[in-house]
């Protein structure tokens, strides 16, 4: 499993279309909202952890068609398949991979960015709370989504159209916990809610994406 995690790790730093390509976006994505919304700084508040929470969310989105995508092409999928490591510790691993180059990232980021939308103080820590422990699911929900998509052709708005229905559940109450943050109110039903979800993504969609996957190669 670690020599796994090294090479995927490895492989996303020499492809370039990580940790750069998500920060990239979600700076992008971070600086066009002032100019969409007007330079109010009040307004700017109300709206910076929804804002940050989709750029984040959507910037993990970019990178999922690659997650499979590159093994399935020169056939680590099949050596995987075949390999002692049963194929849900394989895709967990690959999750992990894919939430240290662009998750992890993104996290460190946002308080960055949230000077540039005029964020409450208060709601830094919580924002980085709610991205550090949400955006996990979001990996690992994107590996299953590439599990289903493995082998398809242009397969990447498929993956989209197929993973955006089950992020909302994250978004809701990752955005809350920072909304509820920023404002100085309680956050701990909506922070349980995502420890929830986050917990079960990542203790029952392995399973799921490696029978997907399974039937897929077949």
């Amino acid at each position: 499993m670690r020599a796994l995690l090294i090479r995927d790790l490895t492989l996303a730093l020499r492809a370039g279309g990580g940790f750069g390509l998500g920060l990239a976006f979600f700076l992008i994505v971070t600086v066009l909202v002032p100019f969409s919304v007007g330079p109010q700084a009040a307004l700017l508040q109300l709206i910076a952890p929804g804002v940050l929470w989709l750029g984040a969310l959507l910037a993990c989105l970019l990178s999922l068609d690659r997650l499979l995508a590159l093994d399935f092409e020169d056939g680590t999928l099949d050596l995987l398949l075949t390999a002692p490591l049963p194929l849900e510790g394989a895709l967990s691993v690959k999750a992990l991979a894919h939430w240290l180059t662009t998750g992890l990232p993104l996290v460190l980021a946002a308080p960055v960015l949230g000077v540039l939308l005029n964020l409450a103080t208060p709601g830094y820590l919580w924002l980085v709370v709610s991205l550090a422990l949400g955006t996990p699911a979001l990996s690992v929900i994107g590996c299953f989504g590439a599990a289903l998509t493995v082998g398809i052709k242009r397969g990447g708005l498929l993956l989209s159209l197929l993973v955006l229905p089950l992020y909302v559940p994250t978004l809701i109450f990752g955005a809350e916990v920072a909304r509820r943050g920023a404002g100085g109110q309680e956050v701990t039903t909506p922070l349980l809610m995502l420890a929830g979800i986050t917990f079960a993504v990542i203790a029952l969609m392995p399973f799921a994406s490696a029978a997907v996957l399974r039937m897929g190669l077949r």
